[in-house]
């Protein structure tokens, strides 16, 4: 069992960037999914949620316009593409895995996986 994040790097201000979270050995379709970040010095906060299986989404609101919430069920993957980064976007990015949308929001996670890098430059 297992859930990895990558996509993460080094982008300039106004860039792009797709993160993937992957899981192995369990399905994520009719799972609460959710991106969180940390910034160095700053406490971990939810990006955005989604439930393959309802296709419902949920941003913060730093997030609702600039980035996209997705799955692919196919290949067990949910996605956050992000646009129009600034710096003040620059944290380790996580995905986690509940039951439902309140073990999510509560932090009650069947998995969590180790975290990708999203660096911003200036």
């Amino acid at each position: 069992v297992q859930l990895v994040e990558s996509g993460g790097g080094v982008v300039q201000a106004g860039g792009s960037l797709r993160l993937s979270c992957a899981a192995s050995g369990f399905s994520l379709y009719d799972r609460s999914v959710g991106w969180f970040r940390q910034a160095p010095g700053k406490e971990r906060e939810r990006v955005a949620r989604i439930t393959p299986s309802e296709g419902s989404t949920h941003y913060a609101s730093f997030a609702k316009d600039r980035f996209t919430i997705s799955s692919d069920s196919a290949k067990n993957t949910v996605y956050l593409q992000m646009t129009e980064l600034q710096p003040e976007d620059t944290a380790v990015y996580d995905c986690a895995v509940a039951n439902s949308w309140s073990d999510l929001v509560w932090g009650e996670y069947d998995y969590r996986g180790q975290g990708t890098q999203v660096i911003v430059s200036s």
